[in-house]
């Protein structure tokens, strides 16, 4: 892969973990449970590092890093269902959609890492992609005991 494309990669992660910044802030909003809403404020601020690393990497391969988020294709659109399938505070709901996202992010990174790219940035890459399947996990664990629990949800 050339500059340009890596940065144009890069950028795709960038706009997937802003709007898991986004969709987490959403969920704590709309979480009725307090140790959720913590959960999903601190994931949030975890994704906003992400987007500072992989802007920082964007530059360092001659682009100019996205700063709108969701912009365009299927997978950075999963978040926005978040804001419109919320109707009231509803923990299964919410993890649910919240787990949707995570599973988009998980696609993206899984996307980019097939790429080829200098060994620097796969480590990088791979470190953040560690993040985010953890992020899938736990939020899926707590969506499926949610699910099987109805005082949770």
């Amino acid at each position: 892969m050339n500059n340009i494309e890596i940065a144009t990669l890069l950028n795709g992660l960038v706009e997937i973990s802003r709007d898991g910044a986004e969709g987490f802030r959403t969920c704590a909003d709309n979480a009725s449970d307090p140790a959720l809403k913590a959960y999903f404020n601190d994931r949030a601020q975890s994704c906003e590092e992400a987007v500072r690393t992989l802007s920082v990497e964007v530059m360092h391969y001659g682009g100019n890093p996205d700063t709108s988020g969701t912009t365009a294709g299927g997978l950075h659109r999963t978040w926005i269902n978040l804001k419109t399938a919320l109707t009231e505070k509803d923990n299964l709901a919410v993890l649910e959609e919240c787990e949707m996202g995570e599973a988009a992010a998980v696609i993206a990174y899984e996307n980019a890492l097939r790429q080829e790219m200098p060994d620097s940035l796969r480590a990088l890459l791979e470190r953040l992609y560690g993040g985010v399947k953890k992020n899938h996990e736990r939020v899926r664990q707590l969506r499926d005991e949610a699910r099987n629990n109805p005082n949770l949800a």
